[in-house]
């Protein structure tokens, strides 16, 4: 219950930071965002905590909890960081991966498509984590798959941004048919390049992410 509670502050306070209610250097006041949410500050630290993983928030020892936006530069280089691990994680995946974690793949295809079917882009992102988290698991390399995780938290909010972009939901769908299409034959180097693909934002997904993201940033001016 408290672990949901601090998802769920989390997961709006990343929205008031988006949408510019909360700017790049203010400071999260916890008497008020207690009083906000109507929790104790503990719920809320949890969220600081959970925002701070994702690069959203700095914590500062005895000054408190500071909005922190990376500027395009920084985010450009941790997706492409993020593409390269994904492309090792692809390879190995498609190496050692068996029948089971394959299904459970096909199993996570289906409820993303339901999700675009729906038009519900968070339900899509939780059913979108999973499939990646497994792939990361199914590499085999426990370090990798720790280095995956964590980069793949701090980018999370600017993943489940980009599927609020038109049409990319289903451009996601697509790209998860051909990863599991090349895991399951075992190409790894398809699969490498399937997922690299699938997570770079270069070039125009890029500029449209960035796009996306200021129109959240300048809603509330």
């Amino acid at each position: 219950m408290e672990k949901r509670r601090a998802d769920n502050i989390a997961q709006e306070l990343e929205e008031l930071i988006f949408n510019g209610t909360f700017r790049n250097g203010d400071r999260l006041d916890e008497v008020r965002l207690s009083e906000r949410f109507n929790v104790s500050r503990t719920p809320l630290r949890e969220a600081f905590q959970r925002l701070a993983l994702s690069g959203l928030v700095e914590l500062i020892p005895r000054r408190g909890a500071f909005v922190r936006q990376p500027g395009p530069l920084e985010l450009m280089e941790m997706f492409e960081v993020m593409a390269e691990l994904e492309a090792v994680c692809g390879r190995l995946a498609a190496r050692r991966i068996d029948e089971v974690a394959l299904e459970k793949l096909r199993v996570l295809n289906i409820k993303c498509q339901e999700a675009v079917n729906a038009n519900d882009t968070e339900s899509y992102y939780l059913e979108n984590e999973r499939f990646h988290k497994l792939i990361y698991h199914e590499s085999g390399n426990g370090f990798l798959e720790q280095e995956a995780v964590r980069l793949h938290h701090r980018l999370k909010p600017f993943r489940r941004l980009q599927l609020r972009l038109r049409g990319r939901m289903e451009q996601s769908m697509s790209e998860h048919e051909d990863v599991v299409d090349a895991l399951a034959s075992g190409d790894s180097e398809r699969a490498a390049n399937s997922l690299r693909d699938h997570v770079a934002v270069q070039g125009e997904k890029f500029h449209r992410l960035m796009v996306g993201l200021n129109k959240h940033m300048t809603a509330a001016e």
